[in-house]
């Protein structure tokens, strides 16, 4: 196939789901590409752009992703391996598509003491990228794919060391965003070179016994096919083989031969709804004989990547045993392709790209604070790339947990006080060991006592789970709190003398709130605790403080002046001077001063073309108001104390590109109103924050609209076109 012939594939991939992709902007980006890497080879002796275009066609076939990352992908390399640069990308694309090339480019080498400290920093840049915007790491892994897939002509050093990392990182990654058919891809290609004979054998042994296991599925999957029909349940049902490396890690592990493997074959059934589901469990278990205990419910109880499923093993009429998996058309969509089935495309084919934003990958990069890269690692390989349990506590409640749990985990999920305070623990009833390893269903009571004497340093090592980890760490902090804070104390007051500062104007009360803030600690004691057990600097801590105080004294500074503006009286008429250019700060003009601190009032979010009134805080500049917001009356300025703090401020010419403001709608409740809300904004080109909306008993709704806007004539064309929908009685703006 030739570069043209195979960018015209990608394009015909992209409008068989996305008929209103940018399709200019596509070419454009392959244009660029092609000639960014002209005269650049790959290994194979292939044009360069071959892999470009090879990455783009699995984000598009494979994710089905948005234009923006299809242009992405094709440029993905350009950054690093030519001379085209960020800004390049930025001017002739967008500033997005250039954040998503450069964090998809490979990471910066470094030269780190250790291999862990290095596999830490890769990994978390990696899941920095990931919790910014989702679509960097699907165009990474689909990178890593076809890496994979040529992988045959690197040498075989380099074949074992990218199988080993695609292996314990980009699989399991791959895994966590519910990527299961490019999870299977990656490790059967990953074991093919980490151990060529183990797969060779499998793939020649599964080759040989092809006819009979086709024969088998094919007969299965009419048995299945016929009840169902007859039943009327809609649905669609087809059988597969577990992957080569499925099997692999089944006969490795429990020491077996491919005749011996017990759940060879799957089937899936898919169905209209989660009612149908339930159904065609009772008709699988009529038909065939359910093997005991290997059953599982992951639609009740749905794994973190979102994962929903009915899982049961069965015994065949031939005596082969197979698993049965049932789930509905979108819990289908989400095991295929995961996070990537979330993905919504606009009018446009624009990805949202909020759908990264996963607890998950925040509680992976939190859990790096205080721990050196050797635990940071381990906590990754088994928060995140080992297998759950599901475990019950006695109520009935479900705790998720990373496989090879123990007691010691359950406790500390459960609350910091019951790990704290645990003396034994029963498993079914049965009193078990602190290190006894939890199995899927397992019901589990912890057992405490408040004269407990507390964790011990042996639980870190038998702990699986970062959380409890972090946990028992922190009641060691806690236990020798005292002599922390007197030894972070003392540091950080010989620090502060170190750079001139005095402890008069930490302690102040003025200035102490903002410090702390500054410092991210409640309490002078929390953070002379955390710089006495390392894990907080007294320089990191002085030198966050310096900067505050310099800011309040320059506000100190500033705040006077704008009272003495305020107060001052001309006695005479001014002469007229020559005209003075004036420098607005966020497209305001205060009248007296320069380059004063600004901010906008949340209570009336006035916007340009608004008339506006400034009130001079305390220590945070001038907060501007509209002029009929009710905290802005002449009541509210004639206040005792607040005469002499109100000052004429106007809008200059040079105003942000955007403003926040808020809008409320009433009107009579209807099918498809947001839509048509949703539909007015849009033709408004309104950039829209956020939705707020609730129904009356009276038939009435309720919404407030949270956008963004650029001056009062886009306000006032957003609000008659608000007007115009049917049902709308009134569109205000809120204040006060």
């Amino acid at each position: 196939m030739t570069i043209q012939e195979q960018y015209e594939l990608l394009e015909k991939t992209v409008r068989g789901y996305n008929p209103a992709a940018d399709f200019a902007q596509i070419h454009a980006a392959f244009a660029f590409a092609d000639k960014a890497h002209a005269g650049q080879k790959r290994k194979s002796g292939e044009p360069y752009i071959i892999h470009p275009l090879a990455v783009a066609q699995i984000v598009a076939e494979e994710l089905k992703l948005d234009s923006e990352s299809i242009e992405a992908a094709l440029l993905h390399d350009v950054i690093e391996d030519t001379p085209a640069t960020h800004e390049d990308v930025s001017k002739l694309f967008s500033p997005t598509i250039a954040d998503l090339v450069e964090g998809v480019s490979k990471l910066t080498r470094i030269q780190y003491a250790t291999k862990e400290d290095e596999q830490m920093e890769n990994l978390r840049k990696m899941l920095i990228a990931m919790s910014k915007d989702i679509r960097v790491i699907l165009i990474k892994i689909s990178d890593r794919l076809h890496n994979m897939r040529t992988m045959e002509y690197q040498s075989p050093a380099k074949q074992k060391q990218k199988s080993l990392e695609t292996m314990e990182i980009y699989a399991p990654i791959s895994h966590r965003l519910g990527m299961q058919r490019i999870k299977w891809e990656l490790e059967d290609l990953s074991l093919k070179y980490l151990d060529p004979i183990g797969y060779e054998e499998i793939v020649s042994k599964l080759g040989v016994k092809q006819k009979e296991y086709d024969a088998f599925m094919q007969r299965t999957q009419i048995q299945i096919d016929d009840r169902l029909n007859e039943l009327g349940i809609q649905h669609i049902v087809y059988g597969r083989m577990k992957h080569p490396y499925s099997i692999y890690r089944k006969m490795f592990n429990q020491n077996k031969n491919l005749d011996e493997i017990f759940d060879l074959f799957a089937f899936r059934v898919v169905v209209e709804n989660v009612g149908d589901c339930y159904n065609v469990l009772g008709v699988i278990h009529d038909i065939y004989k359910p093997i005991l205990g290997r059953f599982k419910d992951y639609i009740g109880t749905p794994k973190p990547n979102g994962y929903q499923s009915l899982h049961t093993t069965v015994m065949g009429t031939d005596g082969i045993p197979f698993e049965v998996q049932i789930r509905t058309r979108q819990m289908h969509e989400i095991a295929e392709y995961g996070v990537a089935a979330h993905w919504k495309y606009k009018q446009n084919g624009q990805g949202a790209g909020t759908e990264g934003r996963y607890e998950w990958v925040r509680r992976l990069l939190e859990n790096q604070e205080g721990a050196d890269a050797e635990d940071y690692i381990h906590s990754l390989k088994v928060d995140m790339f080992a297998d759950e349990v599901f475990v019950f506590t006695p109520n009935g409640d479900v705790q998720n947990l990373p496989a090879g749990a123990t007691p010691i985990d359950f406790a500390y999920a459960i609350h910091s006080a019951v790990g704290n305070r645990m003396v034994g623990a029963k498993v079914n009833n049965r009193i078990v060991t602190l290190d006894h390893i939890l199995k899927n269903g397992d019901i589990v009571e912890i057992m405490t006592s408040k004269s407990a004497k507390g964790p011990s340093r042996d639980w870190m090592k038998i702990a699986k789970s970062s959380e409890a980890r972090s946990k028992i760490r922190q009641w060691f902090k806690k236990e020798r709190k005292e002599e922390n804070i007197a030894n972070g104390r003392a540091a950080f007051e010989a620090e502060l003398k170190h750079c001139g500062i005095s402890m008069r104007e930490v302690i102040s009360q003025e200035n102490l709130p903002g410090l702390l803030k500054k410092v991210a600690y409640a309490s002078l004691d929390d953070m002379y605790a955390a710089i006495g057990y390392g894990g907080f600097s007294a320089q990191k801590a002085v030198s966050r403080m310096h900067g505050e105080l310099q800011r309040i004294a320059k506000q100190h500074q500033q705040e006077k002046q704008l009272l003495e503006a305020a107060e001052a009286k001309p006695s005479e008429e001014p002469r007229p001077a020559a005209p003075k250019k004036i420098k607005s700060e966020q497209g305001i003009i205060v009248e007296g001063l320069d380059n004063c601190l600004v901010k906008f009032s949340k209570c009336c979010t006035p916007v340009p073309g608004d008339e506006i009134v400034g009130f001079i805080t305390r220590g945070y500049g001038v907060s501007v108001h509209r002029a009929d917001c009710p905290n802005a009356s002449p009541e509210k300025r004639m206040a005792p104390g607040q005469e002499g703090r109100w000052l004429k401020v106007s809008w200059g010419t040079d105003t942000n590109d955007s403003y926040p403001t808020s809008l409320e709608v009433v009107c009579k409740d209807r099918a498809n109103l947001l839509l048509d809300i949703s539909a007015a904004l849009s033709t408004t080109n309104t950039f829209v924050l956020g939705v707020n909306t609730r129904s009356t008993e009276d038939g009435f709704a309720l919404c407030r609209l949270e956008i963004r806007i650029r001056d009062g004539q886009q306000l006032r064309a957003v609000m008659n076109k608000l007007n115009q929908i049917s049902g709308v009685l009134k569109v205000t703006r809120p204040a006060g």
